[in-house]
């Protein structure tokens, strides 16, 4: 019973941080509405105050949180504390400060950080269990990790894939019930409260014919390749610390993060507002066959979710990445000249550029393969990930593997007022 009522609590959290997050990117565009000039002043104070915050009071809510789980999956199988990881406290930091970033424009996603706040209740859980030794410590971390998938873009199977494919890389027969039987309560509530819904709403895509095969080898390698670069780039400060920049940002993190704003601000202006945010409603109303993005949207896009990494803030990269493929789809059909059929090659590159950015094609493969009528883009949209996570995997290291090496259990001091 205590295990069941928290995985309902999980996926209520994640159904809170959805709603919060929602409120705070309709909030931006408010401030925003008819002031070109609010982004320069939002997006260098908003960034400032959330690092400050997350460096003072929440430190390891930093980023995405998929890095933290997978460190602390790793810790608690060897028996070590993994509460500078996961704990209540980082999930509340994790959801409040992911939302305020979001009021600064930044372009930041909520599904990576849903993975750690779930990961967080289900640890804080285990102590309470009345058979705690039975279930591993790292069987309920790895559980909450995948109810935060599930229930953040409403695909339980995702979930299970992903818990496999990149926070586990095993399924124990100890550890498939416990798993499961999370995935379906926290995804209920996900349902219950929000509805059984698609994150970017459906794809219609008409009978496919040998006309596809063209796009997919495209999409694949190009999406391969930026995506393969974008994970690069994300792991540069951790590769390289001594390099000038890195260095200047160890000492001065929230100065730093105010720099990062101004340039946030600087290509959400040059790209007409499209970077800002989390990209979930622009993508939206590219799938849906409302709007035709512009050359230069995936470009913004990228440096604007890139920049929004280093600057320090709880933010996720999965959202965005698919905000990414879905505009690099849509200069692909017109590069083709098939703008007509842009829709399945919309379909392709969010797949394949979430595929090549994580190196977890079933999983990108089955989250896209969620939002489309039917299943006639199953065997192109796995295809288009393995060619694209082949690709990528020549240019850089997994990206979740290697940030979560980065992470070692760092003691938290409570502020001095607090002592």
């Amino acid at each position: 019973m205590t295990l069941w009522l928290a995985a309902l609590f999980a996926g209520l959290m994640v159904v809170a941080f959805a709603k919060l997050a929602e409120w705070a990117l309709a909030l931006f565009v408010v401030l925003c509405s008819g002031c070109a000039w609010m982004p320069l002043l939002l997006a260098p104070t908003i960034g400032m105050l959330t690092v400050w915050l997350t460096r003072r009071y929440f430190p390891g809510a930093q980023g995405s949180g998929i890095p933290q789980v997978i460190a602390a999956t790793r810790l608690a199988a060897q028996g070590k504390a993994v509460n500078t990881l996961l704990s209540l406290r980082i999930a509340c930091g994790k959801i409040f400060l992911g939302a305020l970033a979001l009021v600064g424009g930044f372009s930041a996603g909520r599904e990576g950080p849903s993975v750690q706040v779930a990961a967080s209740i289900m640890h804080a859980v285990h102590k309470w269990l009345p058979h705690s030794r039975a279930l591993r410590m790292q069987d309920l971390i790895l559980a909450g990790g995948a109810a935060g998938v599930a229930a953040a873009f409403n695909t339980p199977l995702a979930g299970i894939v992903f818990a496999v494919e990149e926070l586990g890389r095993r399924l124990e027969t100890r550890t498939s019930g416990v798993l499961v039987s999370t995935i379906i309560l926290s995804g209920l509530v996900a349902v219950a409260l929000l509805g059984n819904y698609n994150y970017f709403g459906h794809l219609k895509i008409d009978n496919l014919n040998r006309s596809i095969v063209l796009p997919i080898i495209l999409a694949g390698v190009v999406c391969g390749l930026l995506g393969g670069l974008f994970s690069r780039l994300m792991i540069w400060p951790q590769q390289c610390k001594e390099f000038v920049v890195w260095r200047w940002r160890a000492k001065h993190p929230v100065a730093f993060a105010g720099l990062c704003g101004v340039l946030i601000a600087v290509i959400g202006w040059v790209g007409g507002g499209l970077s800002y945010g989390s990209g979930y409603q622009i993508t939206s109303q590219v799938v849906s066959g409302q709007v035709v993005l512009p050359w230069h949207a995936p470009l913004s896009r990228f440096l604007a979710t890139l920049i929004s990494y280093y600057s320090g803030i709880p933010g996720g990269i999965f959202a965005p990445s698919l905000a990414v493929g879905a505009a690099l789809g849509s200069n692909i059909a017109l590069l083709l000249g098939i703008p007509a059929e842009a829709i399945p090659i919309i379909a392709l590159c969010m797949a394949g550029f979430l595929a090549a950015v994580t190196q977890a094609p079933i999983t990108s493969a089955i989250i896209v393969m969620e939002m489309i009528d039917g299943h006639e883009m199953v065997i192109s949209l796995m295809a288009v990930t393995l060619i694209a996570k082949a690709v990528s995997s020549r240019l850089s290291p997994e990206l979740y593997q290697q940030l979560a090496l980065g992470f070692r259990p760092v003691k938290f001091s409570p502020p001095a007022s607090s002592r």
